[in-house]
């Protein structure tokens, strides 16, 4: 029972490798089977989701935190099935492999939340990495221009460059404590030789970067998110963050908290991607780009979290990440659905959106006010807690998280400008000849369900921010 998501994942898996094995079937028959196992797997992690168990010599700890990672893996991968079902923009004999490595980059997603151990931990990355990199370049041809395999070569680049650079500390870590099991890696590294012991678990913490797209670790975003199918960069921009979030609290947490040399190092790379994502979205007009920057400066806001170096801080950024993932996954499900052949859309291409579809263009506007921080929506409780929680971090240095925190604020304002000028698109600009969009009832039952979190997780942090501090402290 507890491994149950995992094996439902599978099951879906190989459910799409047989049906790979047969070309003459219908699209309904492969999307409704994929839908299928997306809310299967959503309700298999609501069962499991108290479980506890550690299995494979130790290697694979089954605990309140892994499984609230894999609830909010199995909701995501739900959601994103379902405004993503039509595939427009995916070359048609080969959607069963599309479905088949989808399944397996949430498989890996999944393992990698419990995965306590550097072998299993790297297994599982590279398990949900190298599937995402195959979905890139599955995208129809748009005018004859292949983006797409563009996109796919870069972003296979940069993840090998990413991967490579986590081994390296890896083997660093191996080097000092003789150990890959973190509970002793902990004791070894606070025994072990500096800087090489901080050298070894930035390397680590590199390869997350590249997936929460941190800088320097950001390069791949805009190509990716512009050159990828609507329904792939969906998936890309909002879950396997989760995992990302989720390795980068147990990697920082083996830290005694009191190094300021990784504080700092989170503090500059924070504040160097809300300030590089941030004022490069300010001149974007292609929407999913524009979401990839905003994407960055997220990241930096995460890392607020995790500098506190305590449990409180960690729980506020697995708040915030989760909020942050239905946020997106809202703008995505009016992006997916505006686009009429599977196309990018330009900000421009919105225009209009509140006469053409009501209720995409609500659940739009929603999505990117809790982005810029408005209340009364989860984007504004989880920036204000990740401020507050920095600046009480602070103690005896707190003149300099006073001024991170400053930065952060002005950040915020930065992006409320891109956020709400896209807004504005879709309410005061008239339509003009912008043809009418129409969305089915599940779409736009979809996008009501996503509003009505986006709100209660705004309006009831401090019950789920509970949870997750108790999740936290489980693993310390």
């Amino acid at each position: 029972m507890a491994i149950l998501p995992e094996l439902t994942l599978l099951t879906g898996a190989l459910a799409f490798f047989v049906l790979s094995l047969y070309r003459q079937l219908e699209s309904n028959q492969l999307k409704n089977t994929a839908v299928f196992f997306g809310f299967l797997t959503f309700i298999t992690t609501l069962i499991a989701v108290n479980d506890q168990a550690t299995i494979f010599f130790d290697s694979y700890k089954i605990d309140l935190y892994s499984q609230l990672f894999k609830l909010m893996i199995g909701l995501g991968l739900a959601i994103a099935l379902v405004f993503g079902r039509h595939l427009k923009d995916i070359e048609e004999s080969v959607r069963p492999e599309y479905y088949l490595f989808l399944f397996l980059s949430a498989l890996g997603l999944m393992m990698l939340v419990s995965s306590v151990e550097l072998i299993t931990i790297f297994v599982s990355l590279e398990l949900s990495s190298f599937a995402l990199y195959l979905l890139v370049p599955m995208r129809s041809d748009q005018k004859g221009l292949r983006v797409q395999m563009e996109a796919g070569i870069k972003y296979i680049l940069f993840g090998v460059m990413a991967t490579g650079f986590m081994l390296f500390g890896m083997s660093y870590i191996f080097g000092l404590t003789g150990s890959t099991y973190l509970h002793e890696i902990v004791a070894g590294l606070q025994n072990a030789p500096q800087p090489a012991a901080l050298f070894a678990v930035l390397m680590v913490m590199a390869g997350f970067f590249f997936k929460l797209a941190v800088f320097p670790m950001h390069f791949w975003v805009p190509d990716i998110y512009q050159g990828a199918a609507n329904e792939t960069t969906g998936f890309i921009a909002t879950v396997p963050k989760l995992g990302a979030v989720a390795l980068l609290i147990r990697i920082v947490s083996l830290s005694s908290g009191e190094d300021m040399f990784l504080i700092y190092m989170l503090m500059i790379l924070a504040l160097s991607s809300m300030f590089y994502g941030n004022l490069s979205a300010l001149v974007q007009t292609d929407l999913k780009r524009l979401l990839g920057y905003s994407g960055i400066a997220h990241a930096g806001f995460i890392l607020l979290g995790l500098l506190t170096m305590d449990p409180g801080g960690y729980a506020i950024a697995m708040y915030y990440i989760a909020g942050y993932v239905i946020m997106n996954l809202a703008c995505f499900l009016v992006l997916c659905n505006v686009s009429q052949q599977g196309e990018n859309l330009a900000v421009e291409d919105l225009r209009g959106l509140h006469q053409r579809q009501p209720v995409l263009a609500f659940v739009l506007a929603v999505g990117l006010f809790a982005l810029a921080g408005i209340p009364p929506f989860v984007g504004f409780m989880g920036k204000f807690m990740l401020l507050t929680g920095a600046l009480e971090a602070g103690g005896t240095q707190n003149l300099i998280y006073l001024a991170v925190v400053t930065l952060a604020a002005i950040n915020t304002g930065i992006a409320i400008y891109y956020y709400l000028s896209v807004v504005r698109t879709a309410y005061t600009v008239d339509p003009g000849d912008s043809p009418a969009v129409t969305v089915d009832g599940l779409n736009k039952a979809v996008g009501i369900v996503l509003v009505v979190l986006i709100i209660l997780m705004g309006a009831l942090p401090a019950k789920i921010v509970a949870i997750a501090d108790t999740a936290v402290k489980s693993i310390m």
